[in-house]
């Protein structure tokens, strides 16, 4: 390709947004932020000389990588000063850009499930950076050493030890939709229908509730565990749905959900994982600050 032109720059810069959102958000787990770095990259982008770059989605996305490490390097602080558990933000999966079809499509939309992006926050930013780069995306190893700034010996490495961290970390949860769907209509049908026995049957002995409400909203602000903790919790706090509640089914991160919208507004997004036809982890989501792309 021949080197950009200042007629050129929205455009090229443009063809190329939607794979920036996607790297900046699987790295970072806040669409806000990944909107704010991929502005931060046009502006870079639009103000720096272009005449000798002749790879322009691979310059876009280094200077997208490098903006992302910059951040999540000041966001360790951030994180540790939260209020109660941190999850990533719930996205839409229409929002999270994604190979058309087939098996690619299919390990895209794993790269942004919220599980993997929990297991992602435990990197260094620099493996988080070259595992997304990598394993997400499939950029060359050369690509990647040159946006990291460092040997391509040194990115194989780096790629090698986020693939076996996260491997040994992820937990193992059925990725059928339709199961996972069908488990999550029961689930409301028995909390809703204060059905606590029903309710206590989808749920495996060791399930897990991470709520994140940030302080900003009513939630526990540590993990629950156990099968009956997590089913009185569930069925205390859906007993008395406020005046103006609708429940409506959608897919965030690459998997089925329940948006919670009060008087049309995003309250709570509830994500399941399950393992052999039992809920494994409950995922509640109602810091307000998070819901705006879950819609």
């Amino acid at each position: 390709m021949s080197a950009v032109s200042d007629v050129d720059t929205t455009a090229v810069f443009e063809e190329h947004r939607p794979t920036l959102t996607g790297v900046a958000y699987r790295m970072l787990g806040r669409f806000a932020d990944a909107e704010d770095v991929v502005q931060d990259a046009w502006l870079r982008w639009s103000a720096e000389k272009r005449e000798d770059v002749r790879d322009p989605g691979g310059y876009l996305v280094t200077i997208t990588t490098r903006l992302v490490i910059d951040r999540l390097r000041q966001a360790r602080t951030r994180h540790e000063t939260y209020v109660g558990p941190w999850l990533p933000e719930p996205v839409a999966t229409r929002f999270v850009p994604s190979s058309p079809d087939g098996a690619e499509r299919a390990e895209l939309r794993e790269s942004v499930s919220l599980a993997v992006l929990i297991v992602l926050e435990s990197l260094s930013p620099l493996e988080r950076a070259v595992f997304v780069l990598r394993e997400a995306f499939g950029f060359p190893y050369a690509d990647i050493a040159a946006a990291v700034e460092c040997s391509e010996a040194a990115a194989r490495q780096l790629a090698g030890r986020a693939r076996r961290h996260v491997e040994e970390r992820k937990p193992r949860y059925d990725v059928d939709a339709a199961q996972r769907r069908e488990l999550t209509e029961r689930f409301l049908a028995a909390a809703g229908g204060g059905d606590l026995d029903a309710l206590l049957g989808l749920l495996a002995p060791d399930v897990r509730l991470v709520g994140d409400s940030g302080g900003k909203a009513k939630g526990p602000r540590r993990v629950i565990e156990t099968a009956d903790k997590v089913g009185r919790f569930l069925f205390a706090v859906t007993r008395e749905p406020l005046v103006g509640t609708e429940y409506r089914f959608t897919e965030v991160n690459g998997a089925p959900a329940l948006l919670v919208l009060v008087d049309g507004l995003p309250d709570t997004v509830v994500q399941v994982e399950a393992r052999d036809g039992r809920i494994q982890c409950v995922y509640v989501m109602r810091n307000p600050d998070k819901l705006a792309n879950a819609l």
